[in-house]
């Protein structure tokens, strides 16, 4: 089947908005001419002569190859998303797990050294700590929030920096300019897991970093349909590094998956404005209630990184994070109360959320690690959806009035 390109000038997608690069961008059509981008649910694709085949593998042709490699549906959801991130390139993965892993992969060697963020998800903890070292890369975990650590910790042999920021669950704002010229005076990489601030409210890439991976799971699907991944840098780098680990271990994000996921950015903009606006409006009503001892959002001013937050990004968070009295006993009281929020690890999800990370994301690292990051038995994480502010509050606040 014969693909042609978009029929609006390539040029017009530079002065394009986000709400309408999410739309439009990236499309190729059909000889057929199909409104909604085609799903093309092939492993394989056929070659007219032996010599174009050759062509294709050399690298001499353009097309595709091997859905393993590149499949038309995934590099329409890979050009979207790099249009909106402002990357030259991207490769959708079958989840942001694989994302992240493919991205720490391709940056590092036997014998290099990755500095990262004591703040991350309990898998990004296990590569860093775990996965990589079992291949002769070492690692350093330092507080992200306190800048000399990041310097201290660079070796000779450091290629590599990853963060999250916001980061998972306490919300933390890394100063990621700061962090990318520590980063780059190393000769090193900066990777950022944008997933909390989505694409939307941070730009990694403008503040100097090298790499951004997402969790596509997370808002840009957002209806908890699918998983996915995205990993986005200079397309020399892709070309280079991240393509033949894709090739060659096979983490490729399947068709049907990315053309949910194209679904999914055409209504990111709606979703995630929406989501922030009644996720500052829960934080400030619920920071006075009596059963609430602490309540952390990055778009109130006594956020412990407030500064860093008003530089940094251009609104909040869909999350938020607070502490209950009472401990796991107050918290486990809290989230058995609830009736319109729903208990489940994940977030960006258009259903609101919540989880005990204690017990469940963050489990993993252990007692003394989740005490380091502040992660006490009385924290919960809450990804805000899109139902009424109203009903939203009155539910955590009867939850909360069982829990005080």
């Amino acid at each position: 089947m014969k693909l042609m390109t978009q029929d609006l000038d390539p040029t017009d997608a530079q002065d394009w908005k986000p709400a309408t690069m999410l739309v439009h961008g990236g499309t190729t059509r059909s000889m057929f001419g199909e409104t909604s981008e085609a799903m093309f649910l092939t492993q394989g694709f056929v070659y007219e002569t032996a010599e174009l085949a050759e062509g294709r593998f050399n690298g001499e042709e353009p097309g595709f190859v091997y859905s393993r490699y590149a499949n038309p549906t995934v590099a329409m959801f890979e050009k979207r998303i790099a249009a909106l991130e402002g990357a030259e390139a991207a490769r959708g993965t079958a989840s942001g797990m694989a994302a992240v892993n493919l991205a720490l992969m391709a940056c590092c060697r036997a014998g290099d050294h990755v500095v990262a963020s004591k703040a991350l998800f309990g898998s990004c903890r296990f590569i860093v700590e775990t996965l990589l070292p079992r291949f002769g890369v070492e690692s350093t975990l330092v507080d992200g929030t306190d800048i000399e650590q990041w310097k201290q910790a660079v070796r000779p042999n450091t290629a590599a920096f990853f963060l999250e920021s916001p980061t998972n669950p306490t919300l933390e704002v890394i100063d990621i300019q700061a962090v990318a010229d520590i980063a780059h005076s190393a000769g090193a990489r900066l990777i950022v897991d944008n997933v909390f601030a989505t694409p939307l409210w941070q730009s990694p890439l403008k503040f100097g970093a090298d790499v951004v991976v997402y969790s596509a799971t997370k808002h840009i699907d957002g209806q908890g349909r699918c998983l996915g991944g995205v990993v986005l840098s200079d397309e020399e780098w892709i070309a280079d590094e991240v393509m033949p680990f894709v090739k060659h271990s096979g983490p490729h994000m399947s068709p049907f998956n990315a053309w949910v996921m194209l679904k999914g950015l055409e209504t990111l903009p709606l979703r995630v404005e929406r989501q922030t606006a009644t996720a500052k409006y829960l934080a400030d009503e619920l920071a006075g209630h009596s059963a609430v001892t602490r309540m952390i959002y990055p778009g109130r001013e006594d956020h412990p990184q407030a500064e860093v937050v008003k530089r940094q990004m251009k609104a909040g968070s869909t999350m938020i994070a607070f502490e209950v009295k009472g401990g796991k006993e107050g918290a486990f009281s809290m989230l058995n109360a609830l009736r319109l929020v729903k208990l489940s690890n994940n977030l960006g999800d258009a259903k609101s959320l919540i989880t005990h990370p204690a017990t469940t994301t963050h489990q993993s690292i252990g007692e003394d690690a989740r005490a380091e990051l502040d992660i006490s038995d009385g924290l919960l994480r809450l990804s805000v959806g899109l139902e009424d502010a109203g009903d939203l509050l009155e539910d955590l606040t009867r939850a909360l009035d069982r829990a005080g």
